[in-house]
């Protein structure tokens, strides 16, 4: 009799930790989810205001054709990538183009004293620091699921649910830090 009741409470201690564990993975999923919506629409916000600071320096720089359609070709890539890899891939691309774009934007420097121009760069700059701040809390979060994913014994549910590590958002060492803007 005693051992039953030892076993029924084993077992009933079993099940809380396979329930606390699951709701704790489903939560850092939820919420890995949710950085990964944070860094999403600070792109977006970064895609919307790129044609604009291609179109003003077009003014300014007319015979950059080449480098315009790189920056609108990797802008593209960049609204078109799904998942973590391809994502960084296409955002190193951009921000490597947009380089090369403020470099000859430096070149000019009536364009560089032009109020759209300033307010543009202005707001991609602000742009890039949350992208920076987002990516970041976007990798927290996944290294808090990957974590608990990948530590005994909370793997051993982890495995059975099928709850598999997610892919840091990483960028390639010559993208680290902010598009350079310099008015």
């Amino acid at each position: 009799m005693l051992a039953q009741v030892i076993g029924l409470c084993l077992l009933g201690l079993l099940a809380l930790f396979v329930v606390f564990t699951y709701n704790r993975l489903v939560r850092l999923r939820v919420h890995t989810q949710n950085a990964w919506s944070g860094i999403d629409v600070q792109l977006r916000r970064r895609y919307d205001l790129i044609p604009n600071v291609v179109e003003t320096v077009k003014g300014y720089a007319a015979h950059e054709r080449e480098l315009f359609e790189a920056v609108t070709r990797a802008r593209a890539e960049a609204v078109d990538a799904s998942g973590v890899r391809r994502q960084a891939e296409a955002e190193n691309q951009l921000t490597q183009s947009l380089r090369r774009l403020f470099a000859v934007a430096e070149a000019y420097p009536q364009l560089r004293a032009s109020q759209n121009y300033l307010a543009l760069q202005e707001e991609l700059s602000g742009t890039e620091s949350k992208i920076a701040f987002s990516r970041q809390f976007y990798n927290d979060q996944v290294a808090m699921l990957n974590t608990l994913i990948q530590s005994f014994p909370s793997s051993l549910v982890a495995s059975v649910l099928r709850f598999r590590p997610r892919e840091f958002f990483e960028i390639d060492e010559r993208s680290r830090g902010p598009v350079p803007v310099q008015s």
